[in-house]
């Protein structure tokens, strides 16, 4: 009883979502940092593995058993934050999606050539260590990767779902799960990486539906989403500066767009800045290891300098510099990137402009927010205030802030401009009132009015004779609909005697596009030609009011009447001048006549 007690009370107190703080491991991790972890357990019984945040992934990747071989350093499972065996969990289930192998491509980093292979399954994953009380999960997408490309395993913040059948069966990140199992209000979540130079080593921090505003300085700039989904965490880059005690030197020679990205520890530029960077802090490229590798003294002579450099961030309406010290680049390179540990200057050439890329080092010194829901994000600078108290803000769904204006409860966005309408949309929007009331006049008037009168006429006016069965009326009353219409309704066969202006009138187009010639695929792609005019052509028939107009089509048939008349006053002069037999106008046989 005390138990469920316990869970009622817990569940009356997330009844309206708080954001989840998940805490950092306490220790420094990765073999090119080192970097604050955090610990997730995965699978039943748990198990504790730490891992790296990913702010571009989208599933969370641990480190299986193949990932340490008897070549490697006997603590190697230690180093890579502990192995995840998937055979010891109760939980886990393979990914089945393709029957003859569940090992899959690790892609999303493959524009900077770091690959590999996972082996992708279902467990259970609950963040923070056991005891720590963090959300569990059940059946969460888990990839086994061995390869070194990524030493230490990741938790990716993406809300994307992941795909293994080609877009046909989406599978929901962590982030969407939390979201629709109400664990958050909304798809949200805010992080910086930790410094390990600021005070006595500031840990990393991630709040997921939320951020906490103690950790960054006022005065954010904020960014709509990329259109390219995989890059949507892109900034434009106007300027990077290095300033020491002697001068201020600019490092990048053209503004830039780069996609920001913790997966990785680098930051990516185009050759001719990091040509620059080289000359400014005297580095040299080691081509083994692919890195600036920096020697103790120079090590100790960039210190003295005590350079910064600033890098300033665009959304091309506004600007923000955020400045990282030389210390933020101070890293060390372990195995098996390099056989002994050494310094590094964490800086990469890259070949294209789709490999810009501003890596965990960035996020150092900069807090990044980003509102899924919103399609929007923001960057700012790190406030390094010591004894700051956590101050942790929820970020609401677009469809509870609009009922909550506490400035408490949303992400600190930049200022938007007024989009209120002009002078002209004013203009127009009145023009069109204006008009709106005179078709609902014209419409009262017609109805009211107009109907009525045509109605009483139509009662009033004598019944016709009705036609020889034989023919179809010529005189088509204009409030009517198409005697060939009606007769096609009613079930009975056209005619073809009667006057020509009828004929022509049956081929014309009702406003109804009809498609009884062709098959019912034709049809379909028929249909699919919105505003095209489809004209049924009878074979063997004239089409002339479509070619000439309906007033036309009449004189015709009174031009042909005509001829008809004076036909038969010839033939009956004739017979008289002959003295012949008395002339009968069924002799001739019009029913043989093609029209």
């Amino acid at each position: 009883m005390h138990r469920d007690s316990k869970s009622s009370t817990w569940l009356q107190t997330r009844a309206v979502p708080s954001p989840i703080v998940v805490p950092a491991s306490q220790d420094w991790d990765g073999n090119d940092g080192p970097w604050s972890s955090f610990s997730l357990q995965v699978g039943t019984p748990s198990q504790d593995v730490k891992v790296l945040i990913s702010t571009a992934g989208t599933q969370t990747w641990v480190v299986a058993p193949d990932g340490c071989t008897p070549t490697d350093p006997s603590n190697c499972a230690t180093l890579r934050g502990g192995e995840y065996l998937l055979n010891q969990s109760n939980t886990y289930v393979p990914n089945l999606t393709n029957l003859s192998s569940n090992i899959y491509n690790l892609s999303f980093e493959s524009s900077l050539g770091d690959t590999g292979l996972g082996r992708y399954g279902f467990d259970d994953v609950t963040l923070g260590w056991q005891g720590s009380g963090g959300p569990m999960l059940k059946n969460q997408t888990v990839a086994g990767i061995a390869t070194k490309a990524f030493y230490l395993g990741i938790f990716g913040l993406t809300p994307r779902p992941s795909n293994f059948t080609e877009f046909n069966d989406p599978i929901p990140s962590y982030m969407e799960n939390l979201r629709n199992q109400s664990l958050i209000d909304s798809t949200s979540w805010a992080y910086t990486a930790g410094n390990q130079n600021r005070f006595n080593k500031v840990l990393g921090s991630l709040t997921l539906g939320g951020y906490d505003a103690s950790k960054f300085i006022s005065g954010s700039l904020t960014w709509p989403f990329n259109q390219e989904d995989a890059r949507d965490l892109t900034v434009s880059i106007d300027s990077i500066t290095m300033t020491n005690s002697l001068a201020t030197t600019s490092l990048l020679p053209t503004s830039i767009s780069a996609f920001i990205d913790s997966t990785v520890s680098h930051i990516w530029l185009p050759q001719e800045a990091c040509t620059l960077f080289e000359s400014a802090f005297n580095l040299t490229w080691n081509s083994a290891a692919q890195l600036y590798l920096v020697s103790d003294s120079q090590h100790q002579n960039l210190l003295t300098e005590n350079a910064n450099v600033t890098f300033t961030l665009s959304n091309f309406q506004d600007k923000i510099d955020i400045t990282l010290p030389y210390s933020a680049f101070d890293l060390i390179a372990q195995y098996p990137i390099v056989s002994n540990d050494t310094r590094y200057f964490p800086l990469k050439r890259a070949n294209t402009s789709s490999q810009y890329t501003l890596g965990r080092t960035f996020l150092q010194e900069a807090y990044l927010i980003t509102d899924y829901d919103r399609r929007n994000f923001s960057v700012s600078q790190c406030d390094w205030t010591p004894n700051s108290q956590q101050d942790i803000k929820a970020i609401l769904p677009p469809s509870k802030s609009s009922s909550n204006s506490s400035s408490s409860s949303t992400a600190p966005l930049a200022p938007q401009k007024s989009h209120g309408l002009g002078t002209g949309a004013i203009a127009g929007v009145a023009i069109a009132a204006v008009l709106a009331l005179l078709g609902a006049a014209l419409l009262i008037i017609f109805f009211k009015v107009l109907k009525p009168r045509r109605a009483k006429k139509a009662h009033a006016a004598p019944e016709e004779e009705e036609a020889p069965a034989a023919s179809v009326s010529a005189e088509v009353n204009s409030d009517n609909a198409d005697p060939s219409i009606q007769t096609e309704l009613n079930g009975q066969r056209l005619t073809e005697l009667g006057d020509q202006e009828a004929k022509a009138r049956a081929h014309e187009t009702d406003g109804v596009v009809k498609y009884e010639m062709y098959s019912p695929e034709e049809r379909a792609e028929m249909e699919a030609k919105v505003g095209e005019q489809v004209f049924e052509m009878p074979a063997r028939e004239e089409v002339a009011s479509e070619l000439m107009g309906a007033g036309n089509a009449a004189e015709l048939g009174n031009n042909e009447e005509k001829k008809r008349v004076e036909l038969e006053n010839n033939e009956k002069k004739k017979r008289v001048e002959l003295k012949d037999a008395p002339w009968s106008p069924q002799e001739e046989k019009w029913e043989d006549r093609m029209f």
